[in-house]
Order: structure tokens, then sequence, then C-alpha cells
């Protein structure tokens, strides 16, 4: 997050407010993975949080999963991040090639274009047939719906384009919308994310004789796929040896670069945001913080304030200098400039 998006910030000012009722020092855990000399990253470092990690300002949200910004909690949760970037390293390497049948991206992408008639004319429903990638689908919702969903494309036409994405675990919770799927208006095309292993050798056991729940759930996926099929529903079909750090990671890189492609073939740029509400964040003059804080008569205290905590790395002056007040621009944080004075 850079500091300045309405949801992540009060996220921020929610966890801050727990850690305070708490009688804890928030700024001794807090860690910050945003730009450099972001609203956030300033604020960090002014209140002296335990870590900032920096990023890239041209890395968004939706791809920054094998940044820092998905990296670190990653790693604090015991995965090895190394294999994740691995997999990516791999599905990367795959996808440079020139030869199109060989290139799994290409491959997607042309897929999604066919299925859609390059329109976005049908929905993208996701079924991973593993609890582990539950979230999955969830995530493709942002990669894909928020760097396709585009008003115009390169040449400034209005296209209206865009991919809509759901989806949820095959097989329990498909159930709740699967039999529309077969039998409803033909607007949609079904991705299936098939794990070829079913647990780790020596962990499987029957059901019953010759019969494992790795079979049953093979078989569903089959069954729900030739279902589709036998109703002139298509379907793509994406498969892994099995859930690992290093398949997720491919996984990720493979759905990222499909998206870059998807987006050139139908002529827009998957990497800006020009729907997202974000208003830019501007260091203050000193009339304009003592406007906020309501104490305009107030001028000379609050730029007597603003300089001690500049003097001490706890605002940050974006111009000028304190020798000539006038010229002074200031960020202050995450500070209430209306309780500074």
């Amino acid at each position: 997050m850079s500091g300045g998006t309405p949801e992540t910030r009060n996220g921020l000012l929610e966890v801050q407010k727990a850690f305070r009722e708490a009688g804890l020092n928030f700024a001794k855990q807090g860690v910050a993975i945003t730009q450099e000399n972001s609203l956030l990253d300033n604020t960090a470092r002014i209140e002296g949080w335990l870590a900032r990690f920096p990023m890239f300002d041209w890395v968004g949200g939706r791809t920054s999963e094998m940044s820092a910004v998905g990296l670190l909690p990653a790693a604090l949760q015991g995965i090895d991040i190394k294999e994740m970037l691995a997999g990516g390293k791999l599905m990367d390497e795959a996808n440079r090639t020139t030869v199109v049948k060989n290139n799994p991206a290409a491959l997607l992408a042309l897929c999604w274009y066919w299925a859609t008639d390059g329109l976005g004319s049908k929905d993208m429903v996701v079924l991973p047939y593993r609890d582990s990638l539950l979230l999955f689908s969830r995530y493709l919702q942002q990669l894909v719906m928020e760097s396709i969903g585009k008003e115009f494309d390169l040449d400034g036409n209005r296209v209206n384009q865009g991919l809509t994405v759901y989806g949820n675990k095959g097989s329990t919770d498909q159930h709740a919308y699967i039999q529309q799927l077969r039998d409803r208006v033909h607007n949609f095309f079904v991705t299936f994310i098939e794990v070829l292993r079913d647990r780790p050798p020596g962990h499987d056991w029957e059901l019953e004789p010759g019969v494992t729940c790795g079979d049953y759930l093979f078989g569903m996926l089959q069954g729900t796929r030739s279902a589709l099929h036998s109703n002139d529903r298509e379907s793509i079909t994406v498969s892994v040896e099995e859930v690992t750090p290093r398949s997720v990671g491919a996984l990720i890189a493979l759905y990222e670069r499909a998206v870059g492609i998807y987006a050139s073939l139908v002529n827009i740029n998957a990497y800006h945001q020009p729907g997202d509400c974000k208003e830019p964040v501007e260091p203050l003059t000193l009339d304009e913080v003592a406007d906020r804080c309501h104490a305009a008569e107030d001028i000379e205290i609050i730029y007597k304030i603003i300089a001690h905590m500049a003097a001490n790395d706890r605002a940050l002056i974006a111009e000028g200098s304190c020798g000539s007040p006038r010229s002074v621009k200031v960020f202050l944080g995450e500070c209430n400039v209306e309780a500074l004075y």
C-alpha cells in the first residue's frame, strides 16, 4: 500500500488503535512494504517502525504477489519463498519462446480470446480442485478484472473490455452453481485447476478397496468437465503435479503473463488503473496546515512545531527549508493535522 488508499489506510488505523488499547507500541512491530518516499514509507520512517521494505513504484498491487508485498508474509508463514520464485522463474523461461504452441501463457491468453470473441463476452469461472487453492480464484479476480477491465484501448477508442472472474473450489463448493452453469445462458467458460498427485506417498488411504478420496475427486472433476462439454460449454484444464511453493509460484507467473498477452491481443493497457479512486498525497504549506488545524492565527507556533518535528525526523520537509517559512511544504505522514496543535 502507499498509505493514501482509503481501505488499506483505514485498516492500518484500526490496527494501530487496537495496539494502543492493548497498551502496545505499534511502531516496535510495524513493518512497511511500500514505495520509497510514499506516505506510508515516510510514516514508518518518522515513527520508527521495526522495518521498511521497498518496492518499485511501477509494481501494482495485483502484480505484487512475487514482490516483497507477497513474499514477506509468505515467509513469515513458513512458506519457502525461494521455491516460489524458482517456480515463477521456470514459468517465465517457458513463456519466453516465440513458438506459440510451446508458450503456456500465450496459449492460455488465446483460449480466453477465443472463448470470449476478444470482447469479454463470457465470464471466467475458476474451479481449483484442491482445498489449499481455495483462494486462488479470488486472487485471479483482482489480477484479471483489474488488469483487463478498461473503458478505452491504447488508441483511445471506447471498447469497454473486461473479463469477469468468479469461482470456488471443486467439488464441494461448485454445487452452489454448477447446475446453472450447465443449463443457463451460455455466457461463461470454466477453468479447472487439476492437481495430479492426491497426497504425499504413504499418506493416502483407501475409502474402499482400491479407491481413494483422490480417485473420487478426480472422477468428480472429469464428470463435471464431461457434463459441461455435453452441453457445449467450453472449459480449460490447467494441471499441476502437486501443490507446492514451486507450483504456486509457477501458477502466479502463468496468469500474470497471460493477462499481459491478452491485453496486447485486445489492445489495452493491463497495468494502469484509471478507475481506481486515489487522491494524490500532496505536501502542505504552513498556511494549509494552519487551515486544517482551524488555527490560522497560530501559524507561528505551528511553524515552530513543524520545525521541531522536522529536526527530529518526525515530519518530512518536501520543499524549501525551515529557515524560510514561506517556502516550506511538508509531509505530515499519518499525523492527525487537526490534533497537531
